[in-house]
């Protein structure tokens, strides 16, 4: 599969952990930032066609990464990460473009079905 993905989480753990299920998929993980400012500059360099994106981070949150993402490129797909509990925040983000939702924990299948009705596979 030649689907090249970003993930962007502040915990390294839960970078792991998506980028385990998502090769364990055929997906290729080109980049990993830890905030949000990282975050763009990363989407600029390496211009993936999905962004996994955490909502709570330092520096710069996900949805002001997902902002000024949406900026640089109207296209971009970007894939929101959130606990339960931040509905609020994930309305927030779809309005700023987000393309659907991954809640943490991460279930491997949930994950796996968003990326591929995103990607279009």
């Amino acid at each position: 599969m030649d689907i090249k993905l970003m993930i962007v989480d502040d915990s390294l753990f839960m970078r792991k952990m998506l980028r385990g299920i998502l090769e364990e998929d055929g997906y290729q993980v080109i980049a990993e930032a830890a905030d949000g400012i990282e975050a763009v500059a990363k989407y600029q360099e390496c211009r993936p066609d999905i962004t996994t994106m955490d909502i709570i981070m330092p520096t710069k949150n996900g949805i002001e990464a997902l902002t000024e993402i949406m900026a640089l490129d109207g296209g971009a797909k970007v894939v929101m990460c959130s606990a339960i509990g931040q509905e609020a925040l994930t309305q927030t983000a779809h309005a700023a473009g987000a393309k659907d939702f991954i809640l943490k924990p991460f279930n491997p299948e949930r994950v796996k079905e968003v990326i591929k009705r995103i990607a279009g596979v």
